[in-house]
């Protein structure tokens, strides 16, 4: 692939990217750029990750060498376990990210972040960032916001100073990152290294509007281990509107997960209710449910379908 190529694969299903002329420029000047996206390893590994993980995909398509971090100090700070329960997260994340079958290099946090370099980068970051930033930046990561702890604001200093530690040029995550990411770039400065935020769109949690999908939610998620019986189970359940477009999550994961993974999605039904249907594209998707012309709960069935394609072979290969 030339570099407007790749510029393309990796554009598509992105929310932002800071700039994207920064983005062409780095694909035109370096034969292999690096990109990471770092995971508090709390919970499954759900869908919700599993859009980053798609877009980490396009990276390696594009010549990228990936990173994936699994942030268990991060993880600690966030109050989302202790030392032992998070040491057992990271040994499942360890084998999920092994079945994906995703090429990458896994870095465990606890491994460089508490060298006097990275520490010192990190009273550096301190200085030059405000109480108020620190708490709106971490507005939609951290859990108990309103009762956030200290610890919940070195979060995003630890997260600024992993970019540089990690010596990426490309810093991959969900849009509620941006916050933090914009923090690294006002302050590029402190720790002389520049890069690219990039960022994609959040499923909502499949309980309803309002949320993410969040594996502290019960029932807002599907695992990308659960077995064929839980996926159905848990997709039948979904929100999913008749005609809603907006913050659906079953549309948002056929248009971030499905299409990208599979290119297409296969409706069955009886002929008395119009018989099969098969979509090459999320936007003939969208436009035939928008128009009342596909029932949620067919397009329920054929999305339970798809995502059991995708998720038994890497069921297949956890161990």
């Amino acid at each position: 692939m030339n570099p407007q190529q790749k510029f393309s694969l990796l554009k598509k299903n992105t929310e932002e990217i800071i700039t994207e002329q920064a983005l062409l420029s780095l694909l035109k000047k370096k034969k292999q750029p690096v990109v990471y996206c770092g995971y508090e390893p709390s919970g499954p590994l759900h869908l919700g990750h599993f859009v980053t993980i798609t877009k980490l995909m396009d990276f390696v398509k594009a010549g990228f060498k990936v990173k994936v971090l699994l942030a268990d100090i991060h993880a600690m700070l966030n109050k989302k376990g202790q030392e032992k329960e998070i040491e057992k997260e990271v040994t499942a994340w360890k084998k999920t990210v092994k079945a994906i079958g995703l090429k990458c290099e896994i870095v465990l946090g606890s491994t460089f972040q508490f060298s006097k370099q990275y520490q010192f980068d990190i009273f550096k970051l301190a200085q030059q960032s405000t109480i108020s930033r620190g708490l709106r930046s971490m507005q939609e990561i951290a859990r108990d916001i309103k009762n956030a702890t200290i610890s919940q604001l070195i979060y995003p200093l630890m997260q600024v100073a992993d970019i540089k530690h990690l010596n990426v040029d490309v810093a991959l995550g969900g849009i509620e990152q941006r916050k933090v990411h914009m923090i690294g770039k006002d302050l590029s400065n402190i720790l002389n290294h520049k890069f690219i935020p990039f960022h994609t769109p959040l499923i909502a949690s499949l309980k309803g509007p309002g949320e993410k999908m969040s594996s502290s939610q019960k029932g807002s998620l599907v695992s990308v281990t659960d077995s064929k019986q839980e996926i159905q189970s848990t997709i039948q359940k979904a929100y999913c509107p008749a005609g809603q477009i907006k913050e659906n999550p079953i549309l948002q994961i056929s248009k971030l997960i499905i299409f990208p993974q599979l290119n297409k999605l296969e409706i069955s039904r009886h002929e008395k209710f119009g018989g099969d249907l098969s979509y090459d594209n999320y936007e003939s998707l969208e436009s035939c449910f928008s128009q009342g012309k596909l029932h949620p709960a067919d397009l329920k069935s054929a999305v339970a379908d798809a995502l059991e394609k995708i998720i038994s072979p890497i069921r297949k290969n956890f161990k």
